[in-house]
């Protein structure tokens, strides 16, 4: 019995199969599409179990979370156990392990977008749409996440759509967002593509098979190339990374470290009652001990 088949089980006698919901495997049509997909993502690889990340991504494409089937034929197809498949799913917070909203939406409650309203952008969004964290909505339309940083700082508070970015938002205007997307409404992102797409497709782009929209909309915004822009403007350069350069800049004598270099505190002279201690004269004289070998 082939892996994808196995748990099979006969139907019940109303014409129903128990558990089909959970079936470990896929119909030989879907099978076959995602076995070719499959193929392109181990080929890109010179050891095939290294295509497990992009590969749960194509089964999360598929059943819009990471099943039972999809784990299966992960394992199948490289040659895996299930439970070395599930202990990664289960690391990684992209990967959902029941069936996710049509769009996940991120809110960062971190520092920086706490402070600037992210904590009442949160509050506002989980009221109004009736769910917590990791959970969805009854229509199967938003999955509401609490997001430790979308590594948009200069853009907080911000929220994020299917990975797609919201830059500067409000209580009021989140609100607005989710219920364009419960609504089915196309909704636009503040940067980057000119749509937000569907979880489904989103996991399949992040599996490596580009939807051609890469190049959409602004990539990095005012406030990103600020810095840019600054530099330019006033002829700032970045400092050398050399490390003789660096030592004299800094004034370093020859076998001193310059400011930022590794030291071990065991190469520290003794310069305190502390290091003149029994304890520290041992320390010292196992450090000398280690050069001499």
């Amino acid at each position: 019995m082939s892996v994808e088949h196995a748990g099979a089980v006969a139907p019940h006698e109303h014409g129903r199969v128990p558990g089909e919901r959970h079936a470990t495997g896929y119909d030989e049509q879907t099978r076959a599409r995602l076995a070719a997909d499959a193929a392109q993502i181990v080929a890109r690889y010179p050891q095939a179990r290294s295509a497990l990340l992009p590969m749960l991504h194509l089964v999360q494409a598929e059943d819009g979370y990471v099943s039972p089937r999809g784990i299966a034929f992960c394992a199948a197809t490289l040659g895996i156990t299930t439970a070395e498949v599930s202990a990664v799913a289960t690391f990684y917070t992209q990967y959902k392990r029941h069936p996710n909203g049509t769009y996940t939406v991120g809110v960062c409650t971190n520092t920086l977008c706490a402070i600037m309203g992210g904590d009442a952008i949160w509050e506002e969004l989980s009221e109004h749409l009736g769910i917590g964290h990791d959970e969805t909505t009854q229509d199967g339309a938003v999955t509401l996440e609490r997001v430790e940083c979308n590594a948009a700082c200069d853009y907080a508070p911000v929220v994020m759509v299917n990975w797609e970015f919201f830059d500067n938002q409000t209580p009021a205007s989140a609100v607005e967002i989710v219920d364009r997307l419960v609504e089915g409404e196309p909704v636009a992102p503040t940067r980057g593509a000119a749509s937000v797409c569907t979880f489904k497709e989103m996991s399949r782009v992040l599996a490596g098979f580009p939807d051609g929209r890469a190049d959409e909309g602004v990539g990095a915004g005012e406030a990103t190339l600020r810095g840019t822009v600054l530099a330019k403007q006033r002829g700032w350069t970045a400092p050398s990374f050399d490390a003789d350069e660096r030592a004299a800049a800094s004034g370093a004598t020859h076998g001193e470290p310059a400011a930022g270099d590794e030291q071990s505190s065991a190469d520290r002279p003794v310069t305190t009652p502390a290091d003149a201690s029994p304890a520290g004269e041992q320390r010292k004289q196992k450090s000398d001990d280690a050069k001499e070998s």
